[in-house]
Parts: C-alpha cells; sequence; structure tokens
C-alpha cells in the first residue's frame, strides 16, 4: 500500500510546493516567436503531451508502494496519452450526474475505495537549459494529484480546472528524468466541483516544463485607465520578479507601430507606467487588440492588451460609455471523444459558431478554461464571464431537506480557504485578458461568508471588473450582504419576472440572466419573448443560454451502431439520464435549429416596414461600437415563391444604434391573386475570422400589401357515384375511388387514377412525442390518456347526396383508457366530383384537463412517398413559439430532409405557417392538403408513437411508409424542461375550435 500523506481530505491543505498562480504566459527568446503564438517554437518550453505509462486502481489503497521510484519497473503498465479523461479511455466508467453527489455527502470525507490512476513517463533535459530554473505546469488535472521527480516527492495539488506550478530546479537534470503522478479521482475539492457534467478523471489538460533565467519575471498584471473622453491612456504594469531584473516594456499596437516603452530595475514587485494618446478600444464587436512585450534578460513575455472600461451607471451596464447587451450562451468543455479535453482547433470552431450565429457573450460553466481559449476570445471578440471552478449544489440533495442547507459549505467557516483559493487562483491567471470582464465566484453554491471572502478579495484585487454570483439571489435566502456583487443574476426567471424587475425603480442593480433558454432537445421556444423584454428595458443586461453543446459521448452498440450516449447509458448510478443533452450544437458541433433561433433573435440589425407599398423599410443598426460599412442589404421579392425582382444596397455606414430609412425602389402589382413576399438579407462585404464574405448575418420577410383577385375559374362538377355495402360507402368519380368506413368513420381507400394514396385508415391525433421540454407536463397528459387516445365514433351519417358531392358526418370522441374522453367533435366529410376530399371539424375539449399538445389529422401513405413541397414557413422545423429564423416560401424536401433527428427521439420536424403541402412519391403522386387557414404539418418514418419508445435514435425502425400529421394546431415548444412554463399563448387550450381541411389526391407534376 502506498504510504502518502492524506492531503485529499484536510481542509487545512490544498496545495504542498505549489507555486502561488500567476498569469498565463509562455516566456519566448524573441519577439517574433511570442507574436506567433507557437509554444514549441520557445527554446524555454518543453511539452509533456503524448504517451505516458499508465495504471488504474480501484481504490488508491491497491497503488504499489515505491511505483514512483526511478528504478521501479513499469514497462508493463498500459500506455494512455497525456492529456486525456481516463474514463474515456475504458478505465472506470463513465458517469454524468447533475445536482447529486457521486459519492455519500459527508464532506470533507470521500470513500476508502478511492480510485486511483497512476501516470510514469520518462523527459529529457537538455544540455542548454542547464543554469535555468526549471519549472513543471499541469493546466488541469482532476481532481488532485501527487508528483514525484527521480524518486523524490515534489508536491501536491487540487482543484482541477485550474493550473498547478511547481519549481523543480532540484529535483532535474541534464539529461533522462522520470516522472511519476498519482491521480486520485476523489479529494475533498469534489464537493466543491458539483458541476452538471460527466464526472471525468485524470491529467486532462496540457502538461509541459519551462526553463527560466535565474533572474526572471514572474507575474504581470497590467491594470488600465481612459480618460473620461476615452482619447488617451495609461498601462499600469505591475510586475514581480525572482531576483533582480531589467525590464523593457513596449506596448505595440496591432500594425507593429510602437506607441509606448518604458524600463526599469525590478527586484520583487514595482510598476512601470505607460501612457499615450489616440488609444483604440477593444470591444466584442472591434477587438482591437495591443500587444505588450515584456523583455528580460533572455526572455520575452507577450500579453494581449485590450483597452476598455466596464462600469454600472444608473443601474445600467456600460462598457467604454456605451449600455451593451450580452447576448451569451454557458459554455462547458465538452469533447465527444477526448472527455474535458479540448483541442485548440475544438476551441476555434466553437467560437468561430458563436460568432456566425451573432453570440457576443460567454459564461465558462462552472469552472475556468484553457487558458489558451481566452487568448482566442480576445482575438475574436468576446465578452467573458469567467467563473470559479465552484458549484456544491449537491449539499441540498443529500438528504431531508431543511432550511439553509443550500449554504452549508458557504456559511462553514473551515471552508473558507477553499472557496477563497478558486477566486484567487482564477483571478490571477486570467487577469490581463481584455474579454474578462466579470468575475463569476461559482455556481449554485449558496451564498455566505465564505462567497462573500471571494467577492470581497475579488474586488480588492482587481476593481476594473465587474463581480457576479447568481446564488446570492434572494429566493435562496441566504446572506443579505450583497455590497460587493455588481448585478443581479437570476436562472430561468420568467419574462413577466424580469419585466417586473426592470420597471422597479428600487432596484439599483442591472439584472443578468445567467441562464435561460433551456436549450434542451427540440427549443427553446421562447426566445424571442424574452429579447422583446431585455431590448426594451436598460436595466436588463441580457444574459447566457444554457448551454451550446450536447455533452453526449460517442460510443457504440454491441452491434456497432454508433451513437451519443447519455447518462445511464453506462451503467452509472446515480445518474440524470439525458439531462445533459441540452446544447444549441449537437456534440459533433451540427447546429441545432435552436441555434438557428437566436442567431435571429440577437441578430445585430433589425429591419421593419416602415411603409412597404412604397418600399420604404426602416433600418436600425443594433451594434453598440460599429458602423454597418461592412454590411450589405441584398433583397428579393418572391411572386408565390418564385422570385421576381431584385435588387441590393451596399452602403450602409449606420452608426451604432443608429435608425435609417432606406427606399427599395420595387415595384408592386395594384392587384393579383398570386402572393408577394419581400425578403431582406444582410451580408458580410469581406471575410472575417468566422465567416467568409457573403454569410447572411440575419433577414426580415414581409408580405406585401397587394390587393387580392380571387380566381373565377370554376372547377368542372363532375358526376360520382355513391354505392354502400354493408358498412363500406364507395364513393367514385371521373378518375378516383374513395372508400368511407362508416363503422370507424374514416376512408379506407383514397385513390387517383388507380394509385392508393393511404395504406391505414386516417385517425384523429392529439399526441406528440414528447421533446424535453415536455418533461414536466408530459406526466399530466399521460395521465390523461393523451397518449393512447383513441377514436370512438357515436354516429354516421350520409346526407346531403347528388350527382356531384356526398356529405359523411361523424360524431365521434377521442379519449384513452380510465379517463373520461378528451374531446368531443363532429366531423363532415364532403367528396366532391374532383376527387377533392374536404373536412370541417368542430370539436368541445373536456373542462379542467391540460392544454393539448396537438390536434390535427394522421395518414400513413404508401412506401414510396418521399417527396414533400409545400408554401409555409422553411427550410427547417418550426413552431409557434420558434418560428423567427425561417422563411416562409415554397419548399421542395425529401421526407429524411424534414427529420430533426435529436438525441434523445421526440417531437420535430414540424413546419408551422403551412399554407398547402404536396406530400408525394418521386413522379409526384400524392396528396395535397390546404387549409381554410395556416395549419402545421410534418412527415417522417416515424409515428409519435414509434418516438415516444425510443430512448437512442439507433432504437427507431424506420418505416417504409411515410407518417403525415396534418395539425388545426401544435402547442409551442419552450423551454420548460429547466425553464418557466410554457406561455399561455403558446398553448393548444382552446375548449372550443374549428378545422377545415382540404385534401385533394393529386398528380403535380400534370
Amino acid at each position: 500500500m502506498l504510504n502518502v500523506k492524506k492531503y485529499w481530505e484536510d481542509l487545512n491543505i490544498m496545495q504542498v510546493n505549489r507555486l502561488t498562480t500567476r498569469a498565463y504566459y509562455i516566456p519566448y527568446a524573441d519577439a517574433e516567436t511570442a507574436f506567433n503564438k507557437k509554444r514549441g517554437e520557445s527554446p524555454y518550453y518543453k511539452t509533456l503531451n503524448g504517451s505516458w505509462k499508465f495504471k488504474y486502481y480501484k481504490s488508491v489503497k491497491l497503488v504499489d508502494e515505491g511505483f514512483y521510484n526511478e528504478d521501479s519497473y513499469v514497462n508493463d503498465w498500459d500506455n494512455l496519452i497525456v492529456p486525456f479523461c481516463w474514463q474515456v479511455n475504458g478505465y472506470d466508467e463513465c458517469q454524468y450526474t447533475n445536482t447529486n453527489y457521486p459519492i455519500p455527502c459527508d464532506p470533507p470525507y470521500v470513500p476508502n475505495e478511492n480510485p486511483a490512476g497512476t501516470y510514469v513517463r520518462e523527459f529529457n533535459i537538455a544540455e542548454n537549459w542547464k543554469g535555468k530554473s526549471k519549472y513543471v505546469m499541469f493546466e488541469g488535472v482532476n481532481s488532485c494529484f501527487y508528483l514525484w521527480i527521480n524518486g523524490a516527492f515534489v508536491g501536491y495539488s487540487q482543484g482541477s480546472r485550474m493550473p498547478a506550478e511547481f519549481d523543480i530546479t532540484n529535483y532535474v537534470r541534464s539529461g533522462k528524468n522520470r516522472m511519476s503522478v498519482l491521480v486520485l479521482k476523489w479529494c475533498d475539492g469534489t464537493y466543491l466541483e458539483d458541476q452538471d457534467l460527466w464526472r471525468f478523471s485524470g491529467i486532462f489538460r496540457d502538461v509541459y516544463l519551462l526553463a527560466r533565467d535565474e533572474a526572471h519575471v514572474i507575474d504581470v498584471f497590467t491594470k488600465q485607465e481612459l480618460s473620461e473622453d476615452f482619447e488617451a491612456a495609461s498601462l499600469n504594469c505591475e510586475i514581480e520578479t525572482a531576483g533582480s531584473c531589467n525590464i523593457t516594456v513596449e506596448l505595440m499596437d496591432n500594425q507593429g507601430q510602437r506607441v509606448a516603452k518604458g524600463e526599469k530595475l525590478i527586484a520583487g514587485k514595482d510598476n512601470i507606467q505607460l501612457n499615450f494618446k489616440e488609444v483604440i478600444l477593444w470591444n466584442a464587436e472591434n477587438p482591437y487588440l495591443y500587444k505588450l512585450y515584456v523583455y528580460s534578460g533572455n526572455e520575452v513575455l507577450l500579453f494581449n492588451i485590450g483597452f476598455r472600461k466596464i462600469e454600472v451607471l444608473d443601474g445600467v451596464f456600460i462598457i467604454n460609455g456605451r449600455a451593451v447587451k450580452l447576448k451569451g450562451v454557458n459554455r462547458h468543455d465538452s469533447h465527444p471523444e477526448l472527455g474535458q479535453t479540448i483541442p485548440l482547433n475544438h476551441m476555434k470552431k466553437d467560437l468561430m459558431l458563436m460568432k456566425r450565429n451573432n453570440i457576443n457573450t460567454i459564461r465558462t460553466s462552472h469552472y475556468p478554461n484553457d487558458p489558451r481559449f481566452l487568448n482566442l476570445c480576445d482575438e475574436y471578440g468576446f465578452y467573458v464571464v469567467d467563473e470559479a471552478d465552484l458549484e456544491c449544489h449537491g449539499v441540498n440533495d443529500a438528504g431531508q431537506w431543511k432550511e439553509g442547507a443550500f449554504h452549508l459549505l458557504t456559511r462553514d467557516p473551515k471552508w473558507e480557504k477553499s472557496f477563497l483559493d478558486r477566486a484567487q487562483r482564477l483571478v490571477e491567471r486570467d487577469k490581463n485578458h481584455p474579454s474578462v470582464i466579470i468575475w463569476s465566484m461559482g455556481n449554485e453554491s449558496g451564498y455566505d461568508i465564505n462567497h462573500i471572502a471571494m467577492a470581497k478579495w475579488t474586488k480588492n484585487r482587481d476593481n476594473s471588473r465587474l463581480v457576479h454570483y447568481e446564488g446570492a439571489a434572494e429566493q435562496y435566502k441566504g446572506s443579505t450582504d450583497t455590497a460587493y456583487l455588481d448585478m443581479e443574476s437570476r436562472m430561468y426567471a420568467s419574462t413577466e419576472y424580469i419585466e417586473k424587475y426592470a420597471q422597479n425603480e428600487g432596484n439599483k442593480k442591472p439584472l443578468f440572466l445567467c441562464e435561460y433558454c433551456h436549450a434542451m432537445g427540440n427549443g427553446p421556444g421562447d426566445l424571442k419573448d424574452y429579447w422583446n423584454v431585455i431590448f426594451k428595458y436598460p436595466k436588463l443586461m441580457g444574459g447566457c443560454v444554457w448551454e451550446w453543446c450536447d455533452h453526449g459521448i460517442k460510443t457504440e452498440t454491441l452491434d456497432g451502431k454508433e451513437f451519443y450516449a447519455y447518462g445511464g447509458d453506462f451503467g452509472d448510478k446515480p445518474n440524470d439520464g439525458n439531462f445533459c443533452l441540452d446544447g444549441l450544437v449537437y456534440p459533433d458541433r451540427k447546429i441545432h435549429t435552436g441555434l438557428l433561433e437566436l442567431k435571429k433573435v440577437i441578430a445585430p440589425v433589425r429591419i421593419e416596414a416602415e411603409d412597404l407599398k412604397k418600399g420604404a423599410i426602416k433600418v436600425t443598426n443594433l451594434f453598440d461600437f460599429i458602423d454597418l460599412s461592412d454590411i450589405a442589404l441584398s433583397w428579393k421579392i418572391e411572386k408565390d415563391g418564385q422570385a421576381v425582382q431584385q435588387g441590393e444596397i451596399t452602403e450602409l455606414a449606420l452608426a451604432p444604434q443608429a435608425s435609417q430609412v432606406y427606399e427599395l425602389g420595387y415595384e408592386i402589382p395594384k392587384a393579383s391573386e398570386n402572393r408577394f413576399f419581400l425578403t431582406i438579407s444582410c451580408t458580410q462585404k469581406k471575410d472575417t475570422l468566422w465567416a467568409e464574405k457573403g454569410y447572411e448575418i440575419t433577414f426580415e420577410q414581409f408580405e406585401l400589401p397587394v390587393e387580392k383577385i380571387h380566381s373565377s375559374l370554376k372547377k368542372c362538377a363532375y358526376p360520382i357515384a355513391v354505392k354502400k355495402v354493408d358498412n363500406l360507402v364507395t364513393i367514385e368519380g371521373f378518375d378516383f375511388c374513395h372508400v368511407f368506413d362508416i363503422y370507424d368513420g374514416a376512408f379506407t381507400k383514397i385513390s387517383k387514377n388507380y394509385v392508393d394514396m393511404i395504406t391505414e385508415m386516417p385517425k384523429f391525433n392529439i399526441w406528440r412525442a414528447p421533446t424535453d421540454n415536455d418533461r414536466n407536463i408530459k406526466d399530466k397528459w399521460i395521465a390523461e390518456g393523451y397518449e393512447r387516445a383513441v377514436t370512438h365514433v357515436y354516429d354516421v351519417k350520409i346526407t346531403n347526396t347528388s350527382s356531384t358531392f356526398v356529405e359523411i358526418t361523424v360524431n365521434f370522441s377521442l379519449g384513452g383508457y380510465s379517463r373520461f374522453p378528451v374531446l368531443y367533435g363532429e366531423a363532415l366529410w364532403t367528396v366532391e366530383g374532383t376527387g377533392e376530399i374536404s373536412l370541417k371539424i368542430k370539436a368541445k375539449v373536456r373542462d379542467g384537463i391540460e392544454f393539448l399538445p396537438r390536434f390535427g389529422l394522421q395518414l400513413i401513405m404508401p412506401k414510396g412517398t418521399e417527396e414533400v413541397e409545400y408554401f409555409g414557413y422553411g427550410p427547417h422545423e418550426n413552431y409557434i413559439d420558434k418560428k423567427q429564423s425561417v422563411k416562409k416560401g415554397k419548399y421542395l424536401l425529401a421526407v429524411d430532409e424534414m427529420f430533426e433527428s435529436y438525441l434523445v427521439p421526440q417531437e420535430n420536424g414540424s413546419r408551422c405557417g403551412t399554407e398547402w403541402a404536396i406530400i408525394s412519391n418521386k413522379l409526384g403522386m400524392g396528396l395535397k392538403f390546404t387549409g381554410n387557414s395556416e395549419f402545421s404539418f410534418n412527415a417522417a418514418h416515424y409515428t409519435p408513437e414509434d418516438l415516444t419508445a425510443a430512448q437512442h435514435p439507433y432504437e427507431l425502425n424506420k418505416r417504409k411508409e411515410t407518417v403525415v400529421n396534418v395539425d388545426y394546431k401544435m402547442s409551442g415548444v419552450g423551454s420548460n424542461s429547466c425553464g418557466p412554463e410554457l406561455l399561455n399563448k403558446y398553448r393548444l387550450e382552446e375548449k372550443e375550435f374549428e378545422f377545415k381541411l382540404k385534401i385533394a389526391p393529386v398528380f403535380k407534376e400534370e
């Protein structure tokens, strides 16, 4: 058994010999290589990433004593790439849990059976490093680790997502050396790292060596001040050294021209101040960076410098003197194959996708990210809410709930050192990044003396940024001392709540929605409602959607089918199922339709109709700092989906927050039987880091006010023959034959030219496969029998028979076993001599039950029905509360293109606002659906019941037939998986309604 001191359960010891956290940097030999930011080009940097010898133990007690010795035999150990999480390499089990601790809640103690991983690798120290001080940096190790070099104990550290640096000068020699690391899965820090994520372990971020001059710069803190008119700036460089150093600092603009220089001999701590005029400010829209070079001996350090001022004035969040809205997302470190190990290109991909979708803010939920990520945020232009590695909401659910349980650890003075350590290491590492505008003191961990200590220390150390912590919200009933917090913060507050907050003059701080619009599965559906309110009130800062990506783990079934796993798929207990699949993008960064909705709602350009008859539109620049000179505006007019006119405006030099009316110069007919839509698109005029020239930033669409002339053409009144045999009524016309079953109250056959259009009797349907956002309402739906509702026919009457049409009236109800019927209805079916079927439904819903998921008609069409053409919103799925990102037009899609494959199968692919739809085979033979008013429809190879039963896409068995749902209405999707209930205006809660639909068998190519 390994004989080490048990630091992992000692609240007084969070490190042994670990150096004080400093600002992130890499020393280079010259300014040119520093500017290139390639760490491997520095002669003072050596990566230890690569293959290590590795051995996993189910308990630390099984670790062999002396494994760290220089001569210990490790050749028979496994090989493991570093950085990596050991769970995604087959060691231990992958486990996803949200609030519940994966261990018994007995702080600070963790299970005796504490899994451990031992790492060993040999490395070389070059001869030219002789005489240098030598350091090893671990950027991230979960959850704690012990370090030995050449058999000698070097130190200990905990705090998973923060760097740990050790001075190893006296432990290494030139030539070959051996490093050994013991990593434990759990420590007392585990109680503070209860984030909503997969619980990974191991050396998951970069490890590297640094060689430094004996006298060198230890730390740099760049503090800036701007003149009141923002024309002049001073940069106070607070520098700490080891030994006595002649320091030169140079500030260069982005053209490589020096704007200021300073020199000083520093031994210990001192300041060098730089002053200059005509400063160019940094912001997320124009991330102008100066470069600060710090020269000392043989070393050059480089820091991004962005001049900006962050403050709150009269309850309004201000950057550089202007009110700013934070249009953000919460982002976890998550990779579908590497776990929490995030390659540099993966970070870039995330940021490019965010910029392409008009996102300007990132909350690093709920821990510091890789330091290179912040460098990228500086360069791409993002406002960052930088969060401490702190979340301990598991204490609230660990036993019988009692008042104050949420605040258990933050109220306990024994934990103050642990809490404070996490704030200090966050701030010290990231203090020089201009992208960091807000320090966050963690997440969902109560609020009391320990958080107050964190916020107070942070304010004293850095008063140039704001301090945030949502756990201080009044509803949690923690400490009322919020003097060191600069804003109010809420999670999933309703639109009604935030509007009342903004209207209350007694609220002196701005309100930030650190989490809102839970983007789980098919959603979110309430983004527009939130931003209508946020844009309206200056006191509302904006917020961050929960969250950026689905945390699925790429895996395979036993028969080799790939899928993204979620909680419980590995037998992990406890687990929170698919609650980790709540992002705006899939694990592989394929975009959810919810991200397209967010892109449109927060777009930086607003277009409104001024006078459409005269071709006048109003354009508003919603950017805070830049004009619209880099954006082109193009427009087109479509007649029933076909472009008939188009034009562009290439000069939009519109100042920030300014509006202007533009004349497009189009002509519209005074009267027409056609529909005309004006679509306006705003695109980039040049390439950027994240998108190519011509990329669409946003759009707007209007129907033009054209007087309608209705067609005078009359349909041919072909004669029909009606024949009744037993319970079947056959209606035969010129080129069609329909059969109606009066016992079941439905058609058994609809055909044209002997081509059958249905394979089963159509049925009325109220059920949809529950979305993730239906998780809180679906049990009530099921209790009322919605998912098992069937039609009961009371009577059928055949009336108004003539030579050219027949009417069939069906009185029916819909209901499930054990419950009274959900609704009662009368369906009037009319078959005309053209073969067209008209349906008129009058329905009455039972009082006292929940709103309906949907109401409509479901048809099963035969194999080969693969083509969908429709006039409505598209091209992607849309719902009554999720349709800002779609355009009205004519679309032609395959049935499979209608389908959105969520990682947990659910309602998807519907199109609301539809005026007509044709579902046909590839020859155009099928059914045309036309509504008296707009309707919702979808077409898929799965029934709602198929989707309901499946837990993963691989469990779906694709039908050869096509399932068509044509709905009077579909309730909205909302964000109630974690957010507020679906707004009433988006619910199908009418107690009486009427639905009219025409169904025509067609050969559309004729």
